[in-house]
């Protein structure tokens, strides 16, 4: 029994920190600037929702379907960082901005619900590490299906926990001003940036080693 407390609190801690969503609230305020309080729970909720089924899915299937179509994590990586550099080039141009205030609000909402899906829930919130996070956690776990169901559990808890996070990140939206949210999207698309070819160079090092 103690043997599995040990292993979902290591799995809860590994895949909470690996996820890591209290450092992507500012990227979710930028992306969710202007919006209503309700229209941000709901981007929240969806990008939890698809973000942890991505990581469910990933962690029941992930190895057998890499080995399948014989796609390297190396790979991914370099797909996750291309999508996540073409995002934080919008933000730098504005872009994003722009698309949220087109004439056709029915266009906009949905330029907007895109966000949940990209690059909130892939590749912030269930991005290539967090994915080998857990595919290496199941396949510790072996043909425990006890071993199994705490990682998985640990899965759901901490995309649980997200979903409060990035929903009580509303509360200091409310306090920047539209100047402060300006300067925020800019200074976020500089670090995306950064994080893109960070997950390009590592994929690229990674397939280069294969």
């Amino acid at each position: 029994m103690s043997g599995y407390v040990s292993l979902f609190l290591m799995s809860l801690s590994a895949v909470f920190f690996v996820v890591d969503p209290i450092g992507i609230v500012p990227l979710f305020l930028s992306m969710t600037a202007g919006d209503p309080p309700e229209k941000v729970r709901r981007t929240a909720r969806r990008a939890c929702a698809v973000a942890g089924g991505l990581m469910l899915f990933f962690a029941l299937f992930g190895g057998v379907i890499f080995k399948i179509f014989g796609v390297s994590l190396g790979a991914f990586r370099v797909a996750g960082g291309i999508l996540l550099l073409i995002t934080s080039l919008d933000m730098l141009r504005a872009r994003a901005s722009a698309t949220r205030t087109t004439p056709p609000e029915e266009q906009e909402g949905i330029a907007k619900e895109d966000v949940a899906l990209v690059p909130l829930a892939m590749p912030l919130l269930a991005g290539p590490g967090a994915i080998a996070t857990v595919m290496v956690l199941m396949s510790r776990g072996g043909d425990d299906l006890v071993a199994m169901a705490l990682v998985l559990a640990s899965v759901a808890i901490t995309f649980v926990a997200s979903y409060f996070v990035l929903r009580g990140a509303g509360l200091l939206q409310r306090a920047l001003k539209a100047s402060g949210m300006a300067v925020l999207e800019r200074v976020m698309g500089l670090i995306l940036a950064t994080i893109a070819v960070q997950f390009i160079a590592d994929g690229v090092k990674a397939l280069w080693g294969a």
